[in-house]
């Protein structure tokens, strides 16, 4: 059988959430590094202009406007191959805080994301939230995740071109503004409080990801 290629993918607490509730089916991640301008010059045709990528998978820098956001013929499907956090049909294992149980419950995994809601009826004397020992994130190991996604698409755009319908797949919610509530400005508000002010206001490149969940028997992989 066909080997399936997993990556392991930090989610913060918030978006755990949007995920096991199927409010989100995307996901952001800034382009390290970021494109440059081109300044390439064609004797013929002058300048190219736009942006190019130094692709870590390809030997050349990838024109990020022609070949990787409207990708057609050859370049087809190209961002996908070109993106290090997978390509279509890849899957990413979610990492998020977590904790084991300890002696009481040694079968027992604990999830800050949704604790203690996730934990069966059948255990008794669940302990505080603020009393158990959270291990990070980043630390989180294969074995531990308990959500598994599949890629469906990847494509590269601007932060700032994220569109109403988009931030509303991102699970963000929604901020109230002069025409009513939007999406769009609870996807800012999120963006801003993980990466700051000022990653917003440079607009970089990002690498926009879309997924499905995997349950039932397809979570094991062959």
């Amino acid at each position: 059988m066909t080997k399936i290629t997993e990556r392991g993918m930090i989610f913060n607490g918030e978006m755990v959430r949007a995920i096991l509730d199927g409010r989100k089916t995307q996901t952001r991640r800034i382009m390290k590094p970021q494109p440059i301008p081109d300044d390439y010059f064609c004797p013929y045709n002058g300048p190219r202009g736009g942006h190019v990528w130094p692709s870590k998978n390809h030997k050349y820098g990838l024109h990020v406007e022609g070949m990787l956001q409207n990708g057609e013929g050859d370049w087809e499907g190209l961002a996908s191959d070109a993106c290090h956090f997978g390509e279509v049909g890849d899957r990413i294992w979610v990492r998020e805080t977590w904790a084991e149980a300890g002696a009481g419950a040694p079968e027992l995994l604990l999830y800050r994301a949704n604790y203690p809601t996730h934990v069966p009826s059948h255990y008794e004397n669940v302990t505080p939230a603020e009393e158990i020992r959270w291990t990070p994130s980043i630390h989180m190991p294969r074995w531990a995740s308990r959500i598994l996604l599949e890629i469906t698409d990847v494509r590269v755009e601007r932060l700032n071109s994220i569109s109403e319908e988009d931030a509303k797949a991102e699970g963000a919610p929604t901020e109230c503004c002069v025409i009513g509530d939007k999406h769009f400005l609870g996807f800012r508000s999120l963006w801003k409080n993980i990466y700051g002010d000022d990653s917003w206001q440079a607009n970089p490149w990002v690498w926009v990801i879309e997924f499905k969940r995997i349950e039932g028997d397809d979570h094991e992989t062959d």
